[in-house]
């Protein structure tokens, strides 16, 4: 995801993961023969994608999981990814004979090998022994120097083409950059020796990219490559002959027409049939014997329970852009339904983007065909609940279907649903710019619920968004959505009520909003109120409470509002109590149905430490007021004190810091620490030296140095640290009243190396 928008030189910022489970609370001893208990894949797969994408520094702020019986057949994992670059600083061009082609990034090995078509395979129990080898391995540290070369404008503007290795490896990233192609094989860095050609030409290892420039600026590109601790490697040439040949050694290994290449080999074709569609909308039936017990079966819901415990695996701050936090309110316990990052520029910006999904794989079941309209209507719904419009929104699809056979109602499924997300397009005027298929999601007689889920993204003033949490206006409203009589969404009555509730929010009038999901009305009522134990007293039938009413939306507001299709439901109340035609219920007791599911399976809280003595607590107290000191900066008055931030192999908050210090008024110089050889590691220390010796403030930023490997994050940095030249030059700026900041693997350095507590880096501790 963060590779295909390199390719377009876009810095990535914002991250959504969607994903579907079946049920992860089953006892291990119901797992299905050949597969793991579905736990154990939820949470690994959690642990994977939380590792690679806090290790790069990508802000993930909505991570939703879908639960439904039918993903034990083949888990979902989906997402989508937002990028961003200067208009200006993008080359869009033909390569021309004579041009270079450069590779840079990671090195080639056998992993990943048939990895993109063995993603959409039909999996048995031989899968595990068969396609282990299909994995990718990831090394984000490697893709975070890429982003930062393709951030730097000088660079993008050599570029006249650009390729991920994904799918296909070199066959693929360079052969489809042009038509003629000569490719040399054996000048691809290799991870270890004895890959034969075959294997480095399909190889799908990761962290690599590929770029056209002219020969020309050969030189100048692989010097910043360089400074960026980048391996480079000039591995083909464009020519005119119209063919793509690789080599090896001095062995052609393969020669193919362009023209044959570009017929895509034989046409394919298949018969679909859409079949019909059951009487009936389906729609919740919460189980309980009165409203309380209802409210509970709804909370406990798997798919509306809280997931806090899994949302918080990710990190939703890193790059210093988050708009809207996952879960909002003073509590931070109100759910926000959509993704807010402002765009990643080096001053300030009030432009963000917005992007929002919708799926509900009940509905998908019963109709692909309505399940992806109405994925469609949730998008938009959750984008203008947020304070966005939208009509100026652009969708991607993501499909994950059961294996297609002969079946002609097997190539139905997915057609249905394109044909449903086609027919809201038009209707509501919206394109899609992209989309992605994933096949065969088959696993014996088990396949996944059709499955279409729709990601929309719109740009926004981040002065304009809103959060869901009720802020005690005094008044509830609901914009409710009438479907038409063949249970489609009525398009119309959702255009006019959703610029009426987008002018409302613009003019201040609304303080909050939730656009109504699988829990109805219901779910939105407590959801809102946790944010800030904030109550409320309604009106409403119990059907139209828990009913699925995707499109609609609730709203807070302290006036009267005039928006098609809204009526008030009642007020606010101070008191933590959620009364409901008279029923009344305690917020606290809710949040704790609300809450308990999920957490046993991902942990909300950590348990508690051993608990500290009174004395003990006196004692360090005093210790700390003995240590506190006054200090003053010896020399002259500085108007923009220096700040150098070195960038280690692995940090990733260089930017955030370097925006902090720049918006205090410092002038910021970053440094890259190269280790590519002894060589570059001199050089590297030479640099850093010169660097502190004329710098106010050494500011060591955050990340996962060396991988943040298990015996000690910050070791690496704590290792230049204690270099002799390096702490010399430390030791200096502290003689002369500079200062140190350390942050997260910045911060352990500073104790690693001696740094803190001593005040000078390799002293030893020679207290008992």
């Amino acid at each position: 995801a963060i590779r295909d928008p390199l390719s377009g030189r876009a810095y990535v910022y914002q991250a959504m993961r969607v994903t579907g489970a079946g049920d992860i609370w089953k006892e291990v001893s119901q797992t299905i023969p050949g597969k793991l208990p579905q736990r154990v894949i939820s949470k690994k797969a959690a642990q994977g994608y939380s590792s690679y994408g806090n290790q790069i520094g990508l802000a993930t702020t909505l991570v939703k999981e879908i639960h439904h019986s039918g993903y034990t057949a083949k888990r979902l994992e989906i997402g989508a990814v937002v990028g961003a670059v200067k208009a200006e600083n993008v080359r869009r061009e033909s390569p021309a004979p004579g041009d270079v082609i450069l590779m840079f990034g990671g090195r080639t090995g056998r992993d990943g090998i048939g990895g993109a078509t063995g993603s959409s395979k039909e999996h048995n129990e031989g899968s595990l022994e068969s396609c282990g080898s299909e994995v990718q391995k990831g090394n984000a540290p490697e893709e975070r120097k890429i982003q930062r070369l393709f951030r730097r404008p000088e660079v993008t503007r050599l570029i006249k083409k650009s390729n991920d290795f994904g799918a296909g490896g070199v066959c693929v990233a360079i052969g489809e950059l042009t038509d003629g192609l000569d490719i040399w094989l054996d000048k691809v860095p290799v991870k270890y020796s004895g890959l034969n050609a075959t294997e480095i030409a399909i190889s799908e290892s990761q962290e690599r990219m590929s770029v056209v420039v002219e020969a020309k600026d050969r030189e100048e590109f692989e010097r910043y490559c360089r400074e960026e601790n980048l391996e480079v490697t000039h591995v083909a040439n464009v020519s005119d002959s119209g063919r793509m040949r690789m080599y090896y050694g001095d062995r052609c290994v393969c020669d193919l027409s362009r023209a044959f290449i570009d017929s895509a080999g034989a046409t394919h074709y298949a018969k679909a049939c859409i079949g019909p569609v059951a009487n009936g909308f389906p729609q919740n039936h919460f189980k309980g014997t009165n409203l309380t017990a209802k409210f509970h079966d709804m909370l406990s819901h798997p798919n509306i329970c809280s997931q806090k415990g899994l949302v918080e695996m990710f990190d939703a701050t890193i790059g210093r852009s988050t708009v809207l936090m996952p879960y909002g309110g003073r509590r931070q316990a109100s759910e926000t339904q959509v993704s807010v990052q402002k765009l990643p520029v080096d001053g300030y910006t009030e432009t963000a983007s917005m992007m929002a999904f919708g799926f509900n794989p009940t509905i998908s079941s019963w109709s692909p065909y309505h399940g992806a309209a109405y994925a469609v209507a949730e998008a938009c719904a959750k984008v203008v609940a947020a304070g966005g419009r939208y009509e100026r929104m652009r969708f991607s699809y993501q499909e994950y279907f059961e294996k297609m056979t002969s079946d002609p109602h097997s190539w139905g499924k997915p057609m249905s649903a394109l044909l449903g997300a086609l027919k809201m397009q038009m209707e509501l005027g919206l394109p899609s710019i992209g989309g992605k298929d994933s096949m065969s999601g088959t696993f014996g007689n088990m396949s996944v619920p059709p499955t279409l889920v729709a990601f929309g993204i719109t740009p926004v003033k981040a002065g304009n968004v809103i959060s869901t949490d009720f802020k005690a206006g005094d008044r509830i409203y609901l914009a409710s959505h009438t479907p038409l009589k063949n249970g489609m969404p009525d398009c119309a009555q959702l255009s006019s009520m959703w610029k009426g509730i987008e002018d409302a929010i613009a003019a201040g009038k609304v303080k909050a909003a939730w656009a109504i999901g699988e829990g109805g009305v219901a779910e939105a009522l407590c959801k809102m109120g946790f944010g800030n134990n904030i109550g409320a007293v309604i009106s409403l039938t119990e059907y139209e409470l828990f009913r699925y009413s995707y499109g609609s939306i609730l709203l807070e507001s302290d006036c009267d509002l005039d928006i098609p299709g809204c009526r008030m439901l009642g007020k606010l109340v101070r008191d933590p109590e959620l009364t409901v035609n008279g029923n009344s219920m305690s917020l606290s007791e809710l949040e704790n149905i609300y809450l308990s599911r999920h957490s046993k399976i991902y942990a909300q809280t950590a348990e508690a430490a051993t608990p500290v003595c009174p004395a003990a607590e006196k004692i360090e107290a005093a210790k700390a007021r003995r240590s506190v000191k006054t200090m003053r900066y010896p020399g002259g008055k500085v108007e923009r004190p220096i700040v150098y931030i070195p960038v280690f192999p692995g940090t990733n908050c260089d930017y955030d810091s370097a925006k902090a210090f720049r918006k205090a008024g410092a002038e910021v110089r970053l440094g890259v620490f190269c280790n590519r050889d002894a060589a570059d590691v001199q050089a590297s220390i030479k640099r850093m030296k010169e660097a502190i010796s004329s710098c106010h403030i050494l500011a060591l930023a955050g990340g996962f140095s060396s991988g943040d490997e298990p015996d000690g994050s910050g070791k690496f940095i704590a290792s230049v640290l204690t270099n002799a030249e390096i702490a010399a030059a430390v030791d200096a700026l502290l003689d002369r009243g500079g200062l140190i900041l350390g942050i997260c693997n910045g911060f352990q350095a500073l104790v690693k190396s001696g740094l803190l507590p001593y005040g000078r880096s390799g002293k030893l501790c020679k207290e008992s």
